[in-house]
């Protein structure tokens, strides 16, 4: 498995292009905003992108879903039903957040209504991308349809904004559910060997054995309206 990161929006967000080393064939999870390094890696390294796979709809996982489908027409987009609403409702998420609508181009949130999606991830399907299989797992609570891909054989998961290393997704935005995300954590990432890696949408990559040891709000430690969280 071939994984390579790039760090983009004001949001510091993971935009990942996830590929098979021997069929080259790939995927882009979550593209932040448009990214000509993005592209140039794909076309430098000989890969086919097969699809943009979504794991929500947030403007800084979906911001570059237009110019990179213009890039590569070819490609699916692929979302939950779920968050159907945020995707096609781009444009107005800045505006949501509280960002001025004056601010929105300078910030790069200046965003017209995305391509239509190919279809809609469903939960338990196994999607292959040449000799990888990714397990989709559905885990509402950061937006109602956040999904998880589980590749079991390469020991690693991405989990977009549901779970950081000693934190968990925000659920105080449109969708959001604080004990809908603890118990979508509990059933589809915890329920993994402790030596599969975290892929998160934002900061380092950690494990399930560490998170599941020492995450605050996995271990109770934390109390829902005692503190604050990301």
């Amino acid at each position: 498995m071939l994984i390579e990161k790039f760090v983009l929006t004001p949001f510091q967000q993971n935009t990942r292009i996830i590929a098979c080393e021997e069929s080259r064939k790939a995927i882009c999870i979550d593209p932040g905003e448009r990214s000509d390094e993005l592209v140039a890696f794909i076309n430098d390294n000989d890969l086919e992108l097969q699809a943009i796979t979504l794991t929500h709809g947030h403007l800084d996982h979906v911001g570059g879903t237009t110019a990179l489908a213009a890039d590569f027409p070819e490609a699916e987009i692929i979302l939950h039903k779920d968050d159907e609403d945020l995707y096609y409702g781009l444009p107005l998420q800045a505006l949501m957040l509280g960002i001025p609508q004056g601010q929105l181009a300078a910030l790069g949130f200046a965003y017209e209504r995305p391509p239509q999606l190919t279809r809609n991830w469903q939960h338990g399907e196994i999607y292959e991308v040449g000799t990888l299989r990714f397990s989709v797992r559905h885990c509402p609570g950061h937006t109602r349809g956040h999904v998880v891909f589980a590749e079991e054989n390469e020991r690693k998961v991405f989990v977009g904004d549901c779970l950081f290393q000693g934190s968990i997704g925000r659920t105080d935005l449109p969708g959001g559910d604080y004990e809908q995300l603890i118990e979508s954590i509990t059933n589809n990432i915890m329920t993994l060997g402790d030596d599969f890696v975290v892929y998160s949408g934002h900061g380092p990559e950690t494990n399930v054995g560490r998170e599941r040891a020492a995450n605050p709000f996995l271990t109770g430690i934390y109390q829902v309206n005692r503190g604050r969280y990301m």
